[in-house]
């Protein structure tokens, strides 16, 4: 019993570490991986449908300021946003949003240069 046991050790001692060391090694994320909901706020109309169709009210939309925001820690990443978006202007990035100590809100505000060239 003692030599399988030192026979395990003795492999995984010489071996190559399972594990990533993350921050200098990072792995590529899985084709459909759902990770966070990115916005190009140049296209958006400020419809509020994603608002409406948001089942945590992570997202809010105020149209007079032209400003659309996401609360990151809220978000469930279920798309339903992305699907309802008439503009198509939110996707859902293959990346996950970094992690926070302190809750943030994403806050995005339209440029008024591109209104003027419409």
């Amino acid at each position: 019993m003692y030599f399988s046991i030192a026979k395990i050790i003795s492999k995984f001692a010489v071996s190559k570490p399972v594990t990533r060391l993350y921050p200098f090694e990072k792995r590529e994320p899985y084709k459909n991986t759902r990770g966070s909901v990115a916005i190009d706020i140049n296209t958006c109309i400020f419809c509020s449908l994603c608002q409406k169709k948001c089942p945590t009210n992570a997202i809010s939309v105020n149209k007079t300021e032209k400003n659309w925001s996401i609360d990151r820690l809220k978000c469930i990443q279920c798309s339903a946003c992305v699907d309802i978006c008439p503009k198509k202007c939110l996707i859902m990035k293959n990346e996950y949003s970094p992690s926070v100590v302190t809750k943030t809100i994403d806050s995005f505000n339209q440029d008024i240069k591109s209104e003027i060239k419409e």
